[in-house]
This record gives structure tokens, sequence and C-alpha cells, in this order.
């Protein structure tokens, strides 16, 4: 087997493993805003109730199979959960192959460290669903998430993986993360007394800088989220008529942003933000 197969092999089996958490993930989005444990009892249709088989809980060619419907009741299942199933797995492989591009970075850190920045986009993907359908972000998934974040930084450099934070790095990001929000928050609300964005945004970002650091990344998150936003925001206040606000929440472009950091932020400072990375520190 030559080492380009082997790398080919292990790419499918990070698109699988993806696909597995992604069928966790939807359990978490389902349960985890209800205060319900993720764990136990096990997956069921929510419309009846009957426990799902293990065979009708492969991901996404069980949806397939039953044609979207639960297999007892014939309730239609939402076709989010194959679409959350494949979001996650996708991702599983662009992570890998950003952090393991080749067989040459075959080795505990690098492996170790493709463990970390998924599962960091897991949480990513999962809160981005439940902002989405709640407009709230769970502790688990930002703020509680900050001491996992520090300590696989600090992991991270000990096994020597090239570019990894360190423990003082994560605090600091951390801090600069909610920090940062957390300013706009409190200036937004002086200016013009009343919140322009919820605290769990802050909490978020207080996570993504203990995973990603603060300088450039909080920034470039920040910077792109907005443009983000305000390209979504903007026409869809206009559509809904002038005068009326439309409920946007900002949890979603965060990950984006955070995501599109991961995978390929620096390139783009790089090549097509230049003065950007100048003021950013890239």
């Amino acid at each position: 087997m030559s080492l380009q197969t082997l790398h080919q092999i292990m790419g499918a089996f990070a698109l699988v493993f993806g696909l597995v958490i992604g069928s966790f993930l939807n359990v978490v989005i389902a349960r985890m805003p209800e205060d319900r444990s993720v764990v136990w009892p096990g997956s069921a249709c929510p419309a009846c109730g009957t426990p799902i088989r293990p065979y009708d809980n492969v991901p996404v060619l069980a949806w397939l199979w039953l044609r979207g419907r639960c297999r007892a009741c014939k309730t239609s299942i939402s076709p989010l959960y194959p679409v959350v199933e494949l979001l996650t797995g996708l991702v599983s492989w662009l992570v890998f192959q950003r952090i393991v591009p080749g067989p040459s970075a075959y080795d505990t850190a690098h492996l170790v460290a493709y463990l970390v920045f998924f599962l960091f986009s897991a949480m990513l993907i999962a809160q981005t669903f439940i902002d989405v359908r709640h407009y709230i972000i769970p502790d688990q998934l930002s703020i509680y998430a900050v001491p996992f974040g520090i300590a696989a930084s600090a992991l991270l450099h000990a096994l020597g993986y090239p570019g990894a934070l360190g423990w003082q790095g994560s605090v600091v990001g951390a801090l600069v993360g909610g920090g940062v929000l957390g300013g706009v928050m409190s200036l937004y609300w002086l200016v013009r007394r009343e919140e322009g964005m919820g605290f769990g945004d802050v909490k978020l970002l207080a996570m993504m800088g203990a995973f990603l650091g603060a300088l450039p990344a909080v920034p470039f998150i920040l910077f792109l989220a907005s443009i983000a936003g305000a390209a979504v925001g903007v026409p869809l206040a206009l559509l809904r008529g002038r005068g009326l606000r439309a409920a946007l929440p900002f949890g979603p472009f965060l990950a984006l942003a955070a995501l599109i950091w991961l995978l390929h932020g620096r390139e783009l400072i790089e090549h097509w933000l230049p003065g950007l990375g100048l003021v950013l520190g890239a």
C-alpha cells in the first residue's frame, strides 16, 4: 500500500468519523436547549417515542432508506438530521486535510491536533443550529469549553505541534476574545441603551480565543463575522420592511468565521487581505 493510498484511507476514516459525530450532534441540538441528558435515554422518534434501532441510526443512509419517515409511526423526520451529519462529516474531512496534509504528518502531535480542532469545529456546528433555532448559545458549548481549550493547547505545545499556543497563549486568547466583544457590547449599550447582542456571543468568542489564540484570530473572526452578518442582515431587514427589525443571531456568523480562520485564515490574510494582516499582526 502506497503512502498516498494510506492518506486517502485515513481521510475517508475522518469523513466517517465526522458522520458518526454528526449523528450525536443531532441529539445535542435537540436536547441541550431543553436541559435534557444527551447520553440517556437513547435516541427515539420525537413523535411516537419508539426507540430507534441501531440499523435505523446509520448516519445519512438511514434517513434515505426510511425515506425520511419513522419506521414505526411514519411521521416525517426533518431533513436537518442528515444535513447536520453530512456537514459534520465534511468539516471533519476538511480539518483532517488541513491538520494532517500528508503521511509525513502522521505523528502524535498532528493526529491529536486533528481531534482537538475537529471537536472544536463540532461544537461550533452544534451551537450554530441551536442558536438559529432557539436564539441561545449553551454554556456547555462556549464558556464551559474554555478550560478544555486551555488544556488542549497546553497538550499540543507539550507534544511539539507547530504553532501550538501553550496554556498562556490560550488564556490570553480567551480573555481577549471575551473582553473585546464584551467591550463592543457595552459600548453599544451605552450609545443605544439596548442590547445589540447576547452575552452568549461574548462567551462563545472567549471559547474561540482559547482554541485559536488572540492575534490575529480574534480580530479576523470579528471582522469576517461582521461582514457576513451585514451581508445577510441588511437585505433581510429591507425585505421585512423599513423600520421592522430582523432578529438575527450573531453566533452562527462567528462560528463560520472561526471555521474559515481554522481552515484558511492565514492564507486569506496573506493573499487577499495583506493590509488587514498588518493591522491584525499576522
